[in-house]
């Protein structure tokens, strides 16, 4: 259900935008998040009565909502590079 570390590590190494970056940057929270609801997701789908799991997902989403709009106001080039990485509709 949840990501491994190593696993964890290697989104934020291709979502960093510096040396200095360990997973604090917007886009790399983002693309975590997005690892984080496709692994729920999938759980969802085998146990639909989990209502925890579900509450869960939904503020996962919400939260990567949030962040997502907020990379789009800040620069709107980088916010589509980014849903174009991801895969994700809009």
């Amino acid at each position: 259900m949840s990501i491994t570390k190593e696993k964890k590590i290697e989104i934020i190494n291709a979502f960093k935008h510096g040396e200095n970056d360990n997973g604090g940057s917007v886009e790399s929270q983002v693309a975590v998040l997005t690892e984080r609801i496709n692994n729920l997701t999938e759980h969802m789908k085998l146990n639909h009565k989990d209502q925890h799991s579900r509450r869960g997902l939904l503020m996962m989403v919400n939260r990567r909502k949030k962040l997502l709009a907020y990379i789009k106001k800040r620069n709107q080039s980088e916010y589509e590079e980014l849903i174009k990485k991801l895969g994700l509709r809009k």
